[in-house]
């Protein structure tokens, strides 16, 4: 196997079947006025009304949709699911958003779309899914215009070594490439595996140095830094301690008291510079 990403959609084509089993009333949600985005992202996309934003690896378009929505951004996002493009679809039309989605490998999208934004968005368990964090680097430069940003909002590759015992067991960085017995039914919190997912998928560890360089090799500059000691709308492991966010209903997770503070969640912000 050497198409990992390929494997990767069949996986995960399965798995947001099983996400949406848990979300019936969820296109209605949108219709009503819902926003899925937290104060985090909201902040560090800042002021983006009027402007174009691409959200590669938009995964159902919740996100995109959002900042379309509620940004008042022109949005196009990129997954490579099938199942999660149709569902954004659904949203968008539903809540008469003229947004693009398009199904397509982000590496293969990128490099052949003459489409041009002001902002690259993406985050939220997006670039392990990865295979070459150099390639995506020079994929998020080719599409931005000058003066244009990345806004990258991710979970820290610290809490991606942590199994559910706080042990540190999977890799930290480097890439190699890691199989799974398939994408899991995190939306239900399924930290037993009850769901089976009957595809195989592959998952790749990129450390922080290792996205800032990348980025910087491809011309890249950077404008901001910042880790996060909680995790945004996700209970990542069994014991993290939810706190709800009065300013956007959203509920972020802490390590318990008995677990050192540790660094869950990073964010990156880059600009492409005119030359002129």
């Amino acid at each position: 196997m050497t198409d990992y990403h390929a494997q990767n959609r069949k996986s995960w084509n399965a798995a947001t079947t099983q996400h949406h089993s848990h979300k019936p009333d969820l296109v209605q949600k949108y219709v009503d006025g819902y926003s899925n985005l937290h104060d985090t992202e909201i902040t560090l996309l800042g002021d983006i009304a009027g402007k174009s934003l691409v959200h590669l690896q938009c995964n159902d378009g919740q996100d995109t949709v959002s900042i379309g929505k509620h940004l008042g951004t022109k949005v196009t996002g990129v997954d490579i699911s099938d199942t999660a493009i149709a569902k954004a679809k659904e949203i968008a039309s539903a809540i008469s958003l003229a947004a693009t989605f398009v199904r397509e490998d982000i590496f293969t999208w990128c490099e052949n779309t003459d489409a041009r934004f002001d902002v690259v968005y993406t985050g939220y368990g997006a670039l392990n899914w990865l295979s070459d964090i150099e390639r995506w680097a020079q994929c998020v430069e080719r599409v931005l215009n000058y003066n244009g940003r990345l806004v990258l909002v991710e979970f820290h590759p610290l809490l991606g070594m942590l199994d559910y015992e706080w042990q540190t067991t999977y890799n930290y960085m480097g890439g190699k490439p890691e199989a799974s017995d398939g994408v899991g039914d995190y939306v239900g919190n399924d930290y037993e595996g009850a769901f089976q997912n009957p595809h195989t998928a592959y998952e790749f560890a990129w450390g922080i140095g290792e996205v800032v360089s990348a980025l910087l090799s491809a011309g890249l500059s950077l404008t901001s830094l910042t880790e996060y000691p909680y995790v945004n709308g996700w209970q990542a492991l069994p014991d993290l301690q939810g706190e709800d966010v009065s300013a956007t209903g959203k509920t972020r997770y802490y390590p318990p008291e008995n677990k050192p503070t540790i660094a869950l969640m990073y964010s990156v912000v880059a600009t492409k510079w005119s030359p002129f």
